[in-house]
């Protein structure tokens, strides 16, 4: 009974530790804007289909300043690839120097498979996302909603718990979540250092959110 009873304290003792230190990695990621310290390296989340659209229609808004790019696409997505390889030879023939990367890892969740298989699944893109992660080190993880992005999200969170590196994380909601947010918007939003959305009835309800009217 005793051994269970310090088990137990230990236990309780370390997961006080871990939520006060994920509560200040966050907290301490809203106190600079990304490229006010020179380049950002950072991590593009593209999704199939239309979210690879919208995600592409955000890096045509940000600077050069934004550099190297590192694209992460799930492993059974054949389109999104190519996409992006379009645009960033557009980026180069227009006169920007283009620095940029694409990784697959796994999909965390396929459209309409079960919740109880996709938390298997996810683990797994955890597995591939934690050495991606911590081999890139980006500055900011950009993601607008797959969710391939959530073990993603959840790596660099772990950078900033380890005391390696802080990552700031930047979420834009799908257009077409008018009402709701999808069930990764409402994931990250705790956790994300921005959160944008594109509906002012979604910032009515959720306040940590930014509305900037309609962004892609």
């Amino acid at each position: 009974m005793a051994v269970l009873l310090v088990a137990a304290y230990v236990f309780i003792t370390i997961s006080l530790l871990f939520v006060i230190r994920l509560y200040t990695v966050v907290k301490t990621g809203q106190k600079h804007r990304p490229g006010d310290r020179g380049p950002v390296a950072v991590l593009v989340v593209a999704g199939s289909g239309g979210h690879t659209t919208e995600i592409l229609r955000l890096m045509e808004c940000l600077s050069s300043a934004y550099t190297p790019r590192h694209y992460v696409i799930a492993d059974t997505d054949r389109m999104s690839e190519e996409k992006i390889c379009t645009f960033e030879n557009s980026k180069q023939h227009s006169g920007s120097r283009s620095q940029f990367t694409i990784c697959r890892i796994p999909r965390s969740r396929e459209v309409h498979q079960s919740w109880s298989s996709s938390a298997v699944s996810t683990l797994n893109a955890l597995r591939y996302s934690l050495p991606l992660v911590f081999r890139v080190r980006p500055d900011m993880v950009l993601c607008n909603g797959p969710g391939t992005c959530v073990p993603l999200c959840v790596a660099a969170l772990l950078l900033g718990i380890l005391g390696m590196k802080k990552v700031l994380i930047v979420y834009v909601e799908s257009i077409c979540r008018v009402q709701t947010l999808s069930l990764t918007g409402k994931i990250l939003y705790p956790l994300s250092d921005y959160f944008f959305v594109q509906w002012s009835s979604l910032r009515d309800k959720y306040p940590k959110s930014i509305f900037l009217g309609r962004i892609v």
